[in-house]
């Protein structure tokens, strides 16, 4: 019998992706983001299912996501964006996955990686509209650029897209989202000036990719959507959330009003009541965050964590309601509470909430898995 688990329903990701692509213009690819083990929903299963629904595309962060893809048997197109100095790249280029470049140095790094592996490396250049995160400082776009139509030229990168990441897609009619839109036009228009006309124009996360269709360009990045969450309260089409959290309750007991529970004390019974013990903390991704406000649906209604969370376990006050050990409760579920419920709860983003949970004791079970 399990004590706690993660389900994963990848009927709902073939669902979204599907949906997202039904948003696109013909000929818009649609590239699906895994990093982070997919959300928390497991990388693997996740990018199986997004191609299986049509994605052209996987994005990821790091090196070692892309190669993990690769090792696991996925040939479709790999983005990956975040790489420090003196990685060994060329294992990337050798399979055939694509880099991003965001300086003059950056870009050495990688056609100095594919002279070693004797093949072209496909790059993305990165120009910064205005996150001022990632990517090209405008001022320092011309000269990537110059260097980049001469790698072009020696035969060590093909360049295959130019692209952003907006700030503020997911708040509608904010005033960065149009000034960054028309440094993405210049930068564009400076790279065919330079004789640089790539395959792909990138820009559109998942809250652009469903309010901004002038930003969708060639490709759209979709992560958080992809998991059947909006990153726009009440924007979007009919998702499907793909997570669900669940354990059985381990322990019940009776107790006085005027106890003390959890550590510290900071939550006391008001009555003479029933406690059930939750073996889930945040050790499994609970945010400690969510003590005594974290929402837990146990027999019949949906409750809230008393006290602080603990590393292993959180308690719930049920009562005079019956609770028994091996009772199910249900920390997310589509019907609620949700990951937006919890985020709430925890002043935070449902990306945090989902990214976060399962832990190698709480084990990911996957639904609609197909050969």
């Amino acid at each position: 019998m399990w004590q706690a688990q993660v389900r994963v329903d990848l009927d709902a990701i073939r669902h979204n992706v599907a949906t997202l692509r039904d948003y696109l213009a013909p000929g818009t690819r649609l590239m699906t983001v895994v990093k982070a083990d997919a959300y928390g929903h497991g990388m693997l299963p996740v990018a199986r299912a997004a191609l299986q629904a049509g994605a052209d595309w996987l994005g990821v962060a790091t090196l070692d996501e892309a190669i993990t893809l690769r090792d696991a048997g996925i040939t479709a197109p790999v983005l990956a964006w975040l790489h420090s100095p003196d990685r060994p790249l060329h294992d990337a280029i050798e399979r055939d996955i694509d880099l991003s470049a965001a300086s003059i140095d950056g870009l050495l790094e990688i056609t100095q990686s594919a002279r070693k592996a004797k093949k072209p490396a496909k790059v993305h250049l990165k120009i910064d509209t205005g996150l001022s995160r990632g990517g090209a400082a405008q001022k320092d776009w011309p000269a990537l650029l110059e260097r980049a139509a001469k790698a072009a030229g020696d035969g060590d990168a093909e360049i295959k897209a130019v692209w952003s990441h907006l700030a503020c897609a997911d708040e509608p009619g904010h005033p960065s989202t149009a000034r960054q839109l028309a440094a993405f036009h210049d930068a564009l228009e400076a790279a065919e000036r330079h004789g640089i006309r790539p395959e792909l124009r990138h820009l559109a996360n998942s809250a652009a990719t469903l309010t901004l269709p002038e930003t969708h360009f060639d490709l759209v990045r979709v992560g958080l959507s992809t998991y059947g969450l909006s990153p726009i309260e009440g924007a979007g089409p009919d998702l499907r959330p793909a997570m669900s959290v669940h354990a059985r309750v381990a322990l019940v007991k009776e107790v006085p009003v005027g106890e003390g529970v959890s550590y510290g004390h900071t939550y006391k019974t008001l009555k003479d009541t029933t406690l059930a013990l939750v073996p889930l903390g945040y050790g499994d991704g609970v945010p400690r965050a969510a003590s005594s406000r974290g929402p837990i649906w146990l027999a019949g209604k949906v409750r809230r964590i008393v006290g602080r969370v603990c590393m292993d376990q959180v308690v719930v006050d049920c009562g005079d309601d019956e609770v028994r050990p091996g009772d199910e409760a249900i920390l997310i579920q589509r019907g609620g509470p949700t990951a937006d419920d919890w985020a709430l709860a925890c002043d935070t983003i449902n990306y945090e909430i989902v990214t976060r949970m399962g832990s190698a004791r709480t084990p990911r079970i996957y639904v609609g898995e197909r050969t």
